[in-house]
């Protein structure tokens, strides 16, 4: 394992070569947006100019080999075939599709966590509204210690009404990796269906859907693994691809008059921008030039020692044990601010002012009616960012605690 990464100039150089930043910009959310590395954006530009240049030849002749040679190095990279799944431009539009094809009735129930990525929350419950099922929220210990503690929190809330279990590979608000083989066999021991919301754990952590027994598992391209925004897939287990219905309606066969797939339906929605799906295989290939395990190390290093940092603020508290079990790439850590503030429907005022102030770019999350903290760690990061971070943190935290609160104030 190595412990000062700032001895690591390869790693940097090899960042350097791909993403550059504004000046004096610190940016510490990869895992909202992640920044598209220079190698795939040319093979992007390249794809762009191709189709460009003879659409009839890149639609009609070229555009279905590329999208199945692409779908098969993705199949590879998590452990299934290519023909299990279909491109989506992030994982949302994935959970879209899972929603308008799980068959629910009026009683119906559908287990989510309080962990869960608040848009697919608000799918399940549109999904839910529609035929009078409902959604129903588990909520999970803290610290999250044990998994067998985390998997009977979880399934203590199944009942005979429950159709549908969803759950985050690796949650967005908590940035807490999750069993999901674990919850995957115990949910089919009952009898349910698991849709698997894992955005962040494509290229962050090794993905086997061989050995996760899911019904669905959704993807975004643009998170870790760093490719084009607009890229990402759905895996649909073989006994759910016959017959799944896609959100916009098209021709749904083969532009190039091939034998029917049950792809035809989704990967031809109308005249679109296909680049961000083919240009995924250059992100990945960027990855494993640098080497996927000795990234997923290092990254994980680099974010132990910022969730290390972030921990020496007084007041502040770790979501769960410190190990790979529990976090990868991202951490997120709650902080001790008050947040008896009338607006906090757009961003918090800790994030805005860490932009305007420190020109840090860092997530800060209403989560449970607490304030946290959810920083990013990639190959471009390094220790002295994060310190950076902490000092900032610090000195709104001292600031904010001279001043009165909204409740003070009213007193007067």
């Amino acid at each position: 394992m190595i412990h000062n990464l700032e001895e690591a100039p390869d790693r940097l150089t090899f960042a350097q070569a791909q993403w550059t930043f504004p000046e004096g910009v610190t940016f510490l959310n990869h895992g909202s947006f992640g920044p598209t590395p220079r190698s795939v954006l040319e093979v992007r530009e390249r794809l762009l100019r191709e189709q460009a240049s003879n659409p009839m030849d890149f639609f009609l002749r070229k555009l279905e080999p590329l999208l199945e040679d692409a779908a098969e190095q993705m199949g590879r990279l998590v452990g299934c075939s290519g023909d299990n799944l279909i491109f989506v431009p992030n994982a949302t539009a994935g959970m879209n599709i899972v929603a308008e094809n799980v068959a629910l009735a009026a009683g119906d129930e559908v287990l989510l966590t309080d962990h869960e990525y608040g848009a697919v929350v608000r799918i399940w419950g549109q999904a839910c509204q529609q035929v009078g099922a409902k959604t129903v929220l588990a909520r999970l210990p803290l610290p999250l210690d044990s998994k067998e503690e985390l998997l009977d929190s979880l399934f203590e809330k199944v009942t005979p009404r429950t159709r549908l279990l969803v759950v985050s590979h690796i949650t967005s608000p908590t940035a807490i990796l999750f069993p999901v083989r674990e919850i995957c066999e115990r949910a089919r021991q009952q009898g349910l269906m698991v849709a698997i919301d894992g955005p962040h754990a494509l290229g962050m952590v090794e993905i086997d859907l061989n050995s996760i027994p899911c019904d669905f598992y959704a993807v975004s391209g643009h998170k870790w693994l760093s490719g084009p925004y607009g890229s990402g897939f759905l895996y649909v287990r073989s006994r759910h691809k016959q017959g799944l219905r896609p959100n916009v309606i098209s021709w749904g066969r083969s532009v190039a008059g091939r034998a029917p797939s049950w792809k035809d339906e989704f990967h031809w929605p109308g005249t679109f921008d296909p680049t961000p799906y083919l240009a995924l295989p250059a992100a990945l290939d960027l990855l494993k030039q640098y080497g996927l395990p000795r990234f997923r190390a290092e990254t994980h290093t680099l974010c132990r020692l910022a969730r290390q940092q972030l921990l020496t603020i007084p007041g502040s508290a770790a979501l769960s044990t410190d190990s790979m079990d529990w976090y990868g790439s991202m951490v997120t850590v709650e902080l001790p601010v008050r947040d008896d503030r009338t607006n906090l429907v757009q961003s918090h005022p800790l994030q805005k002012w860490l932009w305007e102030q420190h020109q840090i770019e860092v997530p800060i999350v209403r989560w449970r009616e607490k304030t946290h903290i959810r920083t990013s760690c990639h190959l471009y990061n390094r220790i002295s960012q994060y310190e950076k971070l902490v000092a900032a943190v610090q000195e709104w935290i001292e600031r904010d605690q001279k001043s009165p609160s909204i409740a003070d104030e009213k007193c007067l």
